[in-house]
């Protein structure tokens, strides 16, 4: 058992000042569960002035990320940049020189994951990611533990706070996207620049990350079909509550024979689904196996708090081991056979909303066209009505239907003279 752990922080942003403060607060605590002392030596930090503002010594603060990544006095290294470079080249080598690794780095996982994991593998160090996926939300261990004797099938997952937040004032409060927007920036949920999050980006290196896990299949971020929710009106939610439905931000990955179905969109989820209940910053991520059913874990998906929680746990669980001089984990076993489905060959129901000419045998030529691509009308709805322009707003439900179908659909029926404008469509999980 070493005397003491030697932890190596690199950032010391939100989340780095989260992990900090939370060593230091609970150090007798993490030491009994670690089962020895978890000792600061080195914190990277271009700003010197955050450490008087978080009591941090000065002389523990460097601006030179080698200072950490070679100090024999390191064991486990914390890294809380953010984004892809130089996180990845930081994690990378401190695996090379030795060191165990514990990242929060969505991006860095979803792009170089399997990379990584390899390297640590092969230099018998851990490379540990739980606070990457969910925040404070248990997913990352499940998956490689717990749920390890199921046969997977499926991941439902709402897993980008801001996008829910966003959604939920839109449905809720009749909000349109941009006011909605600003009101989430307000509160501190939305970044200046909030584009990762709302054009569904942020989701799918989240997603990528899962499926690679549960489907033991490389899944990179390009594998990953995504549409963010910036085209979403006060009247999608409106004729969705009509319907029965919620409109979510769904992260959807499914295993079908040796091929699998992983996107990120807008979708119509059943008011009844537990997902749909699913409101403001939390995450939701209900995962299906063969042996466990389906089980689904909740909690806030973001924050200095829940995600500090994350990345001590991992430390301890790293601590414990070096106390107890046990081996790292198997090398990430990936399936080659696996294939990534391309999103034109899904099949799901949809939601058409769109502004026609309101007179006699608009339908025909609409349902005509739907009909050519074997696209069956489940319902159509006329919503509202412009006299003095002669238009009206249908809504039409399909059955399910191909994507490709759908799509080759829309663009033919945005030709026909009667149809001024398809406004939306948004896909339907039953």
């Amino acid at each position: 058992m070493k005397e003491g752990i030697g932890i190596g922080l690199l950032g010391l942003g939100v989340v780095g000042g989260g992990v900090a403060k939370a060593l230091r607060g609970k150090g007798e605590t993490i030491a009994r569960q670690a089962g020895s002392p978890l000792e600061i030596k080195g914190i990277l930090e271009r700003d010197p002035a955050k450490g008087p503002r978080l009591n941090i010594e000065p002389e523990l603060l460097t601006t030179e990320a080698e200072k950490i990544i070679n100090n024999p006095e390191i064991d486990i290294v914390i890294e809380a940049l953010g984004g892809e470079s130089p996180a990845w080249e930081y994690i990378r080598d401190s695996i090379l020189t030795g060191k165990h690794v514990v990242t929060a780095n969505k991006e860095v996982m979803a792009k170089h994951g399997v990379e990584l994991l390899t390297l640590a593998a092969e230099h018998k160090v851990n490379l540990l990611y739980e606070a990457s996926v969910g925040g404070g939300i248990p997913l990352i261990s499940p998956l490689k533990q717990d749920l390890l004797a199921n046969d997977i099938s499926a991941i439902y997952a709402i897993i980008n706070g801001t996008t829910n937040y966003i959604l939920t004032r839109m449905g809720k409060e009749g909000l349109d996207f941009a006011t909605a927007l600003k009101q989430a920036q307000e509160l501190g949920y939305a970044e200046a620049d909030p584009s990762n999050d709302v054009n569904g980006t942020d989701a799918a290196y989240k997603l990528a990350i899962l499926a690679t896990l549960a489907f033991h299949v490389e899944v990179r971020p390009e594998d990953v079909y995504y549409e963010g929710i910036s085209r979403l009106a006060p009247r999608d939610f409106r004729y969705a509550k009509e319907l029965g439905y919620a409109i979510k931000l769904l992260a959807i990955a499914k295993k079908e024979g040796h091929s699998l179905q992983i996107q990120v969109h807008p979708v119509f989820l059943s008011e009844d689904i537990l997902l749909a209940k699913v409101d403001g910053v939390f995450n939701a991520v209900q995962i299906e196996g063969d042996l466990i059913g389906k089980v689904l874990f909740y909690g806030e998906g973001a924050g200095a708090l829940p995600t500090s929680s994350a990345i001590i746990a991992d430390v301890i669980c790293l601590a414990q081991s070096i106390n107890l001089g046990l081996s790292p984990g198997l090398e990430l076993w990936l399936d080659p056979n696996k294939i990534v489905k391309p999103v034109s060959e899904i099949e799901t129901r949809y939601y058409l909303r769109m502004t026609v000419t309101d007179r006699p045998g608009v339908l025909g030529q609409i349902a005509k066209t739907l009909g050519e691509q074997l696209i069956s009308i489940s319902s159509v709805i006329q919503k509202e009505t412009d006299r003095m322009a002669q238009t009206a707003e249908i809504v039409i439900m399909t059955h399910p239907a191909r994507e490709a179908a759908v799509q080759k659909a829309l663009n033919e029926m945005a030709a026909l003279e009667v149809v001024k404008e398809i406004s939306n469509f948004i896909r339907v999980e039953d």
